[in-house]
């Protein structure tokens, strides 16, 4: 016989520490820092557990160094994702306490790639740089973060990577500029410009103010310009060349430059050689770009005089080749206005042209201010 006693269970209890109207005001998105933060400090601490056992395991022997390796590779990949991560939440909520200090953004930017140096290596990628000295009012530890930033989002885009730092001609601000190129083999579709490292450059630039950051991304690889508006000492500049004095001291610097000129013309072959060798400056001369390329493989010249008759297609390819071998190279062009002459200005594709009646008269001025640019 069943017991006919009424159950004296208890209902189950209820939280009472989310007051009604709590609960059903809570929205995912108001909460988005919070699991960020709790994303970051779950991947970071997962990574470093990982990264001790395989240490751990290699010690031992139970794998070998390039296995460790191998899948090292995917835990650094891993870490920096969780780091990133932990530094936008931590720059997003005002976590960071700045000291803006005058710092020499050259020497940051060399530590900063002194510290990376075996990680390039190890991942194969070439590095050049060009670094003059310019100080900016900013927070050390904030400007060695953007930094590593920049370099963490171009590294996945190529192998050869070309950092300068100098000082934009207008306004004058200290300018930073990484260019990241594939070497003609394109990158995984699956990378994306806006990953964490790009959100951590933009947050890094918001909380420390006072950085323009643009980009650009193409077939060729990407390349990124940071502007520092708090930029406190001025490197010297092309404005302390005397350009129309003979006996300035860029003719002493002049002697072993080497220039190089592309034109079907013997005419403008023959007036810039005599033009060049008056300032001192030896010269060779080709009809087409594909002498061209041969005598730069022999002898890479300080600049190139090009014949605006044959800046076509082949030129364009031409000059996109010689970019992915140096950061930035300066042309000086031959217009077929006779009376021509219109010095360059500071963009990567902007040139110099001299018309083909003024050769004499204006090419030496427009190749030492293309020279003076590139100190």
């Amino acid at each position: 016989m069943l017991n006919s006693k009424t159950s004296t269970a208890k209902p189950a209890a209820v939280d009472r520490s989310i007051a009604p109207s709590e609960a059903e005001n809570w929205s995912l998105e108001d909460h988005w820092p919070e699991l960020v933060a709790s994303l970051a400090d779950q991947i970071t601490e997962g990574v470093s557990a990982l990264q001790a056992n395989l240490d751990q395991l290699l010690s031992k022997g139970r794998i070998s160094v390039s296995e460790h390796r191998a899948l090292g590779i995917p835990v650094e990949r891993l870490k920096l994702g969780g780091m990133s991560a932990q530094q936008i939440n931590r720059f997003y909520n005002g976590r960071i306490r700045q000291s803006h200090e005058k710092v020499d953004m050259s020497v940051l930017v060399e530590d900063v790639l002194q510290e990376r140096k075996q990680e390039l290596g190890r991942l194969g990628i070439a590095l050049r740089r060009k670094l003059k000295a310019v100080e900016v009012l900013i927070d050390p530890t904030v400007a060695h973060a953007f930094v590593n930033a920049v370099m963490d989002w171009g590294l996945p885009f190529g192998s050869r990577v070309d950092v300068r730092m100098d000082l934009n001609a207008w306004p004058q601000h200290a300018r930073l500029q990484v260019r990241v190129s594939n070497d003609g083999i394109p990158p995984s579709s699956k990378l994306s410009s806006d990953n964490l490292s790009w959100m951590l450059i933009r947050q890094i630039a918001l909380a420390a103010g006072g950085i323009e950051v643009t980009r650009e991304t193409n077939d060729d690889g990407v390349s990124l310009t940071a502007l520092f508006n708090r930029t406190v000492q001025a490197v010297d500049g092309i404005s302390a060349v005397d350009l129309s004095d003979e006996h300035s001291s860029m003719f002493k610097s002049l002697s072993g430059t080497y220039v190089l000129t592309i034109s079907p013309s013997l005419q403008i072959r023959a007036d810039v050689r005599d033009a060049l060798r008056e300032i001192g400056i030896s010269s060779d001369s080709v009809v087409d770009f594909k002498q061209a390329r041969d005598a730069i493989q022999g002898r890479m010249p300080n600049l190139i005089v090009i014949d605006s008759e044959i800046k076509d297609d082949d030129f364009e390819d031409f000059r996109r080749d010689l970019l992915r071998e140096v950061f930035e190279f300066p042309f000086v062009e031959i217009s077929p206005d006779d009376s021509s002459f219109d010095m360059s200005g500071f963009g990567e594709f902007s040139m110099a042209k001299v018309g083909r009646g003024n050769i004499r008269e204006a090419l030496g001025t427009a190749v030492m201010f293309e020279l003076a640019k590139m100190m």
